[in-house]
C-alpha cells in the first residue's frame, strides 16, 4: 500500500528570494514537493533569484516508488502546464513589464523536468534545467532557449527513453545545449530526502553547474 504525507501550502507556490529578481521555477518529481526542494530553493536564492515551488500533487507527496508511480500517473499534463505557467505570472506580478521585464528560467526534476521542456517549448522561460528527463520523439519541437541537461548513469533513464537521441534533436534544431552524465547514479540522483535515490555529491556537483548556468543565462 503506498504512502503518502500532506505538504505545507497544498496546492500554492511556495516563495523564496527577493521580488523584482530574475524568476526561477523548480519542478519537483514524481516524489512531490518534498522538504530537500525548500533547501534547493532557498540555497538558489541567496544567488540572486526569486524563485517559486509549485505543487502539482494537491498536497500529497512521498518517500514511496509506489506512491511516486501513483501520484504521477495520476497527473494531467495541461493542467500540470498551467500551474507551472501560474507559478511564473506570481513570479514576475510584483517586477517591471516590458523590456524590463526580469528573466525567468525553470528547473525540472524526473516528471517534472519533462514538464519544463514541455513549458520551454511555448518560449515562457529564457533557460532550463532538467533533472534526467526528456522529451519523446512525438513530442520534438523547437526549445527556444539554452538546456542544461544532468544525467544519471543508468542506461535506462528515463523510462526507456534514448537520452541521445534527444539531446541530438535538440542540437540539430539549434538550442544551446549542454550536458552533464554522473558517474554511479541512477534516476532521481538529487532527491535529497529520498535517501535510497541520493546521491550527495552528484547532487551537490549539479546544483553548482545549474547555478552557474543559470546565472549565466538571467541576471545582467
Amino acid at each position: 500500500m503506498p504512502e503518502f504525507v500532506d505538504i505545507p501550502s497544498p496546492g500554492w507556490p511556495l516563495e523564496f528570494g527577493q521580488a523584482g529578481r530574475p524568476v526561477v521555477v523548480i519542478v519537483h518529481d514524481a516524489y512531490g514537493r518534498l522538504p530537500y526542494l525548500e533547501a534547493y530553493a532557498r540555497a538558489l536564492a541567496d544567488q540572486g533569484f526569486f524563485v517559486q515551488v509549485p505543487d502539482l500533487f494537491d498536497g500529497l507527496a512521498t518517500i514511496d516508488p509506489e506512491g511516486a508511480a501513483e501520484l504521477a500517473t495520476g497527473l494531467d499534463e495541461g493542467f500540470a502546464v498551467a500551474a507551472l505557467e501560474t507559478a511564473l505570472d506570481l513570479g514576475r506580478a510584483t517586477a517591471a513589464t516590458g523590456p524590463d521585464a526580469p528573466r525567468a528560467g525553470v528547473i525540472g526534476l524526473g516528471i517534472g523536468g519533462h514538464l519544463a521542456l514541455r513549458l520551454a517549448q511555448q518560449g515562457a522561460v529564457d533557460a532550463v534545467v532538467v533533472y534526467y528527463a526528456s522529451l519523446t520523439e512525438e513530442e520534438a519541437g523547437l526549445i527556444p532557449c539554452p538546456v542544461l541537461v544532468h544525467r544519471p548513469d543508468d542506461p535506462r533513464w528515463p523510462q526507456g527513453h534514448d537520452a541521445d537521441e534527444f539531446l541530438s534533436r535538440l542540437k540539430e534544431h539549434g538550442t544551446p545545449v549542454t550536458q552533464h552524465r554522473y558517474s554511479g547514479t541512477t534516476e532521481g540522483f538529487a532527491n535529497a530526502t529520498v535517501q535510497t535515490l541520493l546521491d550527495r555529491n552528484a547532487a551537490a556537483l549539479s546544483f553548482a553547474r545549474s547555478t552557474y548556468f543559470l546565472q549565466a543565462q538571467l541576471l545582467d
